[in-house]
């Protein structure tokens, strides 16, 4: 389901899907993401890192989350996007230097360090998993 708000002072839409994950559909939402975000005039280097960040996040939920069914969230914010990943576990990610030799437990590490901001939130039910990027190249990070 796709749930389209419009934000009269805002004059963009935030976009919202429920879904539940799978490998075979991570690509579909990475070009979802990447529709919208051009749409809204982003940078190459915005499309790419929100395309990353989100396979991030979706394989995280089907890696560590026992149930599938998350919700997806695109927000314009000001000159930034926000892009959510909402899942039913309340456990929240350790976001650590890896090891050299780690064979995982990089994803998260280096979306951080590819976004102006990074986070999750604890929600009822969940968390929220999210990052910030800046609508343009030299605002990406």
């Amino acid at each position: 389901m796709t749930v389209r708000v419009q934000f009269p002072e805002a004059r963009q839409c935030v976009y919202a899907w429920d879904f539940l994950a799978d490998a075979r559909g991570i690509e579909t939402w990475r070009r979802t993401v990447a529709l919208v975000l051009r749409v809204w005039g982003a940078s190459d280097v915005t499309v790419e890192v929100a395309r990353l960040g989100l396979s991030e996040l979706l394989a995280n939920v089907l890696r560590h989350v026992g149930d599938s069914h998350c919700r997806l969230s695109v927000v314009p914010d000001g000159e930034r996007v926000i892009v959510r990943v909402a899942d039913r576990s309340p456990c929240v990610p350790v976001v650590a230097e890896p090891a050299l030799d780690a064979e995982a437990g990089r994803g998260l590490w280096m979306l951080r360090a590819l976004c102006l901001d990074f986070g999750c939130d604890l929600e009822v039910g969940g968390k929220a998993m999210w990052f910030a990027l800046g609508l343009g190249a030299e605002e990406a990070r």
